[in-house]
């Protein structure tokens, strides 16, 4: 199992570190995908993301694959806890446990008309912690994918020098 999650894990990091254009543009792409995934529901994030990333000049790529921030195995542990969080900023009264019980439907049905019928407070509590994720995880990810692409590019970049002065030699 972690061969499996370190064969995914390289192949996100080289999708990042390859990605034509400089630093500062893939990381605005990876964090446009990060604030999508946590601010809007599983299913619409690619529909903002990829509109969001031409128009504030970010990686396309990096914006579609920071949205799998949220998935289909993510979505079951992510969007309780951001519900009770949510619920926590609006003052609310929900368990972890109701919320819980109520998102499994959600997840079940994968419907945003089974999210908005479990009342307003359900919904806001869901937006709200979803805001407050994004608003923490979107800078995190702009300077960690920023840093690493920086050090892959520098890295690689003295490998070529010590090759050519190999090939010199």
């Amino acid at each position: 199992m972690f061969v499996k999650l370190k064969k995914i894990f390289l192949f996100y990091y080289m999708k990042a570190v390859r990605d034509k254009g400089t630093p500062e543009y893939i990381a605005r792409g990876w964090a446009i995908g990060m604030f999508v995934g946590f601010a809007v529901p599983f299913g619409l994030q690619l529909a903002i993301s990829i509109p969001l990333s031409f128009l504030l000049k970010g990686s396309k790529l990096g914006a579609v694959l920071g949205t799998f921030t949220t998935n289909h195995f993510t979505i079951f542990i992510i969007y309780p806890v951001q519900c009770w969080v949510g619920n926590r900023i609006l003052c609310g009264n929900l368990s972890l446990n109701r919320i819980q019980c109520m998102m499994r439907d959600v997840l079940r049905f994968q419907d945003y008309e089974t999210l908005f019928n479990m009342g307003l407070e359900v919904a806001a509590s869901f937006f709200a912690g979803g805001l407050l994720f994004a608003a923490v995880s979107t800078p995190v990810c702009y300077y960690a994918v920023r840093r690493i692409v920086i050090n892959y590019r520098h890295l690689r970049e003295k490998a070529r020098a010590k090759k050519a002065r190999l090939n010199k030699e």
